[in-house]
This record gives C-alpha cells, sequence and structure tokens, in this order.
C-alpha cells in the first residue's frame, strides 16, 4: 500500500478522504475531480474502476501513468458483511490496490447526456466512500464518466466482440476507458505546468542577464 498521508479527491477540502462535493475548490462541475499537480502524487500506477449494479470493472496503468489495461471484474456484493467487515467487492478491490502498490484510485462517476447526477452516480460515490475507508491513505478520485460504458461496448463491437456474453470484458474495457482518460488529462496538465514554469525560469534568467549587464 502506497503510503501517502493526504487522501484527497481532486482540489476540495477532505471529507473521510473524498473532496466535499460543495467545495467551491473544485475544478470539476457536479463533484468530479480533475487531474491537479497540487494534489498528484507522483509517479505510481494508478488503479480505475467502473462500478455498475452487478459488476466492477477494473484497469490499471503503468507506474509511468502512460497506459491503461484492464486488470479483472469484480462482482458486486449484495449486501454488506453483517459483522462490520468489509464487504468482498470493496475487499477484493482494496487487495488489488495493495497488489498493485497504486498511488492513486479513480472511480468512475456515470453521468446523464446533460451532465446531470443520477442514480448510478450516487451508488459510484457511495461506493468510493467506502473504498477510501478500505484503502487509505492512497487517495480516490471521481472522475467524469459519461457513455464511457457505451463507448466501451461500441469499441468491442467494432472489434468483432459481440456484447452477449462479454458483459466482465465490456465493464474491464470501460475501466481502461475512464483511466486513460484520466492519463492523458494528467500528462497534458503536467506538461502545461512545466511549460509555464521554464517560461516563468527563462524570464527570470533573462532578468538577471539584463541585470547585470546595467551594473556593468
Amino acid at each position: 500500500m502506497a503510503s501517502r498521508s493526504d487522501s484527497v479527491g481532486g482540489g476540495g477540502r477532505e471529507t473521510g478522504g473524498l473532496a466535499d462535493p460543495d467545495s467551491p475548490e473544485r475544478s470539476a462541475p457536479h463533484g468530479a475531480d480533475r487531474p491537479d499537480p497540487d494534489t498528484d502524487p507522483g509517479r505510481g500506477r494508478r488503479i480505475a474502476i467502473d462500478v455498475g449494479s452487478v459488476r466492477i470493472g477494473v484497469a490499471s496503468s503503468d507506474p509511468d501513468g502512460i497506459l491503461a489495461t484492464p486488470v479483472e471484474t469484480v462482482p458486486r456484493a449484495k449486501s454488506s458483511r453483517r459483522d462490520g467487515g468489509l464487504a468482498p467487492d470493496i475487499f477484493r478491490i482494496a487487495e488489488i490496490v495493495r497488489e498493485y502498490e497504486a498511488v492513486e484510485v479513480i472511480v468512475g462517476l456515470p453521468r446523464t447526456l446533460r451532465g446531470e447526477k443520477g442514480t448510478a452516480a450516487t451508488i459510484a460515490t457511495a461506493f468510493a466512500e467506502q473504498l477510501q475507508a478500505a484503502v487509505s491513505p492512497v487517495p480516490i478520485r471521481l472522475s467524469d464518466e459519461r457513455l464511457t460504458t457505451v463507448s466501451a461496448a461500441r469499441a468491442l463491437r467494432d472489434s468483432g466482440v459481440r456484447a452477449r456474453g462479454q458483459r466482465q470484458v465490456i465493464d474491464q474495457a470501460a475501466a481502461v476507458s475512464i483511466l486513460q482518460g484520466w492519463l492523458d488529462e494528467r500528462s497534458a496538465v503536467l506538461r502545461s505546468v512545466e511549460a509555464v514554469r521554464a517560461e516563468s525560469a527563462g524570464e527570470s534568467a533573462g532578468s538577471a542577464h539584463a541585470s547585470s549587464e546595467d551594473d556593468a
């Protein structure tokens, strides 16, 4: 398990590990997170999950955070354990997080076509909250996954894989899509930050050089 101490979501206030959905500090609407250099855990594997009512698709990235690949499909637990222990689905995903030494977990947050939060999003958020308690201090992010499962099914169909009997494959493909989107956006954000820093450093060096010439 990664030894991070700042279990946060996005750039919002901490609320049991997940960022406060009502926090004005969020960079994305409706409670979704976006990659943020200030809370980015750095190099390491990421795990993404696509939470469904029957199955949970799981994907992982390489340590450099470049490519997302499928891991497995975890059956949803019908109910929580009566003894207060972890539900089987939470337990298995927590195991995966430990096995992969993940530094961050991305949970898909389903949206309606209008970008509104529906039942599926409520289920995903509740699952993320339960998972956070099991994997803390590894941070959990909620990522907008509108149409991810539909896109995954279409991509598999176009590649010759029929949806019937392949739901587990589609669930994993949806998780891959969620994670790849996060990785791509994270890479773009970090490159942008580096470019700004390089430009600022260049300007500072230029100012220092001009100052030294003036003194001469």
